[in-house]
């Protein structure tokens, strides 16, 4: 199965110069919040696949004009193929607003998952918006990343954990991938296109 990642930037190579051919040779998009609503409509009208996503903090418009034809998976297991994805987005609470946790707030949302998780037998892909503490994020506290994230990897050990937040033009500290333990890690930010069964990276051979 072939996945393309998106968070946060919008990538020109996707939609300025669109070629239908390529957008054809993806099976699913993962979408980690902060993306206009009407590009991942775009998305969706392009790829035969579904578009999933979760919400960034600067997602509010979404309650009013989310994007059509795309799936919210907030909250839930979404499987797709034979394919377990948990939906889990927001970033650290950093002023009054929606889709903004504390690390309670999240560890919340992450316990009334448990007979969810369990009735799927946990899952393949962990798709959010702020990354892990510690792991890709940022030392202030709005891209602070959430430690309970890392007890989801500990417990489930999944294929993938996806997730945005954390910019590229941020500076030189920005890491697009890396692996804790059997899970491999990306920052989404902008695109990142992918194998699921292999991992082997696509993004040159597309665009």
């Amino acid at each position: 199965m072939r996945i393309l990642a998106v968070a946060d930037t919008e990538c020109k190579s996707l939609r300025e110069h669109y070629r239908p051919e390529y957008m054809r040779q993806i099976d699913l998009v993962l979408a980690c919040g902060d993306l206009d609503a009407d590009y991942l409509t775009f998305l969706a009208d392009v790829v035969p696949g579904p578009v999933l996503y979760v919400h960034g903090n600067h997602d509010e418009n979404f309650e009013k004009a989310p994007p059509e034809g795309c799936i919210c998976i907030e909250d839930r297991v979404f499987e797709y193929q034979g394919v377990r994805i948990l939906g889990l987005g927001g970033s650290k609470r950093y002023r009054t607003g929606l889709h903004q946790y504390t690390e309670r707030e999240m560890r919340h949302r992450v316990r009334r998952l448990w007979w969810e998780l369990r009735c799927h037998g946990g899952f393949d892909i962990l798709l959010t918006h702020a990354p892990a503490l510690g792991l890709h994020d940022g030392i202030d506290l709005p891209h602070t990343g959430f430690d309970c994230f890392n007890r989801l990897l500990e417990r489930y050990r999944p294929r993938y954990f996806l997730h945005g937040h954390v910019h590229q033009r941020y500076g030189s500290g920005f890491v697009r991938r890396d692996d804790r333990g059997p899970t491999r890690v990306i920052n989404a930010d902008g695109q990142y296109l992918f194998d699921y069964e292999t991992g082997a990276e696509h993004r040159a051979t597309l665009w």
